[in-house]
């Protein structure tokens, strides 16, 4: 059976999307500049034919004269020789008072009985259908003076067909539609030129990336475009992260097969022996407790995720409540009380196992030495600029302290502040381990408000 995942469409490059969007781009705005020159075009020599006609219609006005007798005489040239052949498409009808009606040569055989007289100074332009196709009318009203200073009203028409017209428009259609084919091939060139340009320092990081799986580089060293540094420079900390945690892994697998080896050796040596059973069972039980401190401090310490590049905020309040709870369990006959001064929302910058250790270890440390209160206080620390927020954790207690020449030594790994007191003294070492994988601080003195120990612990903003 073929893997689901297998089947699944593989997402279109980011060269290919932008390749499509500009080319789906590029096409409407080509073709909306084709319709509104279409438009225009159409405009200008519908307005350039009305021009035309308007000026033939005043060639044969100013040709046209009125006897005495009121005859209209028509001019014997014409302003456009295919007014004088038939079916040229050029035609000029004049009409007059009792019937008068005179057209030029090219109407022969054609029907104008849609032309109507028009009042002088009156003016009409207008497309009519007509059996043989349709034609743009241009008529005028004028009102001519006899010799005898008689007024003879006439209107001259002027038309033309369709045809000749449409002509015009498909030619410049035919033109513009060429050379806007050859413009959109030129700009797609350009615009796959460009964005093969602008996508070359992506290329590079990702050869880059290459360069580092197979161990040729150990960094992204660029230089890169401003828009990438952020990137380049939180995969390097990512990879920082990763070699550091592989690192820890493997050291600590190392330090655990090298610090069992003695105890191994041991137990090994007394069993090899006659010895007295009750004593072979002391010494076994003493390596034995040994092993279990060593492989809990390997174990804590392999667990120290540390911060990583990519890493949501882990809220305080519930985790916190949780712990003392337990606690409070554990060393119910103290009849301890814990309490809380957490900001709203505060959170850790980090790994939730990480704020697990971290607080537990001081929690429960606090728990061990207080006498009856406990105090655990959370702060952030807000960065306006980076987006991101650090850590201020306070755990206070009413025990005898801590004095400040064994401050340092408590701090060891493996030392407890009295060996009375039940544990394996490696507590506050993975605090600091963990702490510092964050590049925080610790902090120990004297409470103020309780009197006991105070454990500070800042962590910046990432």
């Amino acid at each position: 059976m073929e893997n689901a995942s297998s089947t699944k469409r593989r997402p279109l490059s980011l060269a290919a999307r932008a390749a499509l969007a500009t080319g789906f781009a590029l096409a409407a705005f080509l073709g909306l500049t084709g319709l509104a020159q279409n438009k225009a075009n159409y405009a200008s020599e519908l307005s350039a034919m009305h021009d035309r006609l308007h000026n033939y219609a005043i060639a044969y006005i100013t040709g046209t004269d009125i006897t005495r007798a009121g005859k209209v005489t028509t001019p014997d040239s014409q302003p456009n020789p295919d007014f004088s052949r038939p079916g040229s498409g050029l035609y000029a009808i004049v009409l007059g008072n009792d019937g008068f009606r005179w057209e030029s040569s090219s109407a022969l055989g054609r029907d104008f009985d849609f032309v109507r007289m028009l009042s002088p100074g009156e003016t009409a332009f207008e497309p009519v259908e007509t059996r043989s196709g349709k034609l743009y009318v241009f008529s005028y009203g004028v009102s001519l003076d006899s010799t005898d200073k008689r007024s003879v009203p006439l209107t001259f028409a002027v038309a033309q067909t369709e045809d000749q017209f449409e002509r015009q428009v498909a030619t410049y259609r035919r033109t513009q539609f060429l050379w806007l084919a050859m413009l959109g091939m030129m700009l797609m060139l350009l615009q796959l030129f460009l964005l093969r340009w602008s996508l070359l320092p992506l290329r590079r990081v990702s050869g880059d990336l290459a360069h580092i799986e197979r161990g040729a580089r150990d960094h992204l060293d660029g230089p890169y475009p401003v828009e990438l540094t952020v990137l380049t420079r939180r995969l390097n900390a990512f990879i920082d992260s990763e070699r550091e945690q592989r690192s820890r892994y493997r050291d600590t697998l190392a330090d655990l097969a090298h610090s069992l080896k003695t105890p191994l050796a041991v137990i090994r040596s007394q069993l090899e022996t006659d010895g007295d059973a009750r004593s072979l069972r002391g010494d076994i039980l003493d390596q034995v407790r040994k092993m279990d401190e060593i492989v809990a401090y390997q174990l804590s310490r392999a667990a120290t995720s540390g911060r990583r590049t990519i890493a949501s905020e882990e809220p305080i309040a519930g985790h916190a409540e949780d712990l003392v709870q337990s606690l409070e369990k554990v060393y119910a006959a103290k009849n301890v009380l814990c309490e809380f001064e957490l900001d709203d929302g505060v959170a850790f910058p980090g790994e939730q196992g990480d704020l697990l250790e971290l607080m537990g270890n001081l929690v429960e440390n606090a728990f061990k030495w207080a006498s009856h209160r406990v105090l655990l206080t959370a702060r952030a620390i807000r960065h306006g600029k980076s987006g991101s927020n650090g850590l201020e954790l306070i755990v206070e207690d009413d025990g005898p302290g801590i004095p400040d020449e064994k401050i340092e030594k408590i701090l060891q790994r493996g030392v407890r502040g009295d060996e009375r007191v039940q544990g394996h003294g490696i507590g506050l070492s993975i605090v600091q381990d963990i702490i510092k994988a964050y590049q925080g601080t610790l902090h120990v003195d004297r409470s103020e408000e309780l009197g006991g120990s105070r454990f500070r612990v800042t962590i910046p903003p990432g």
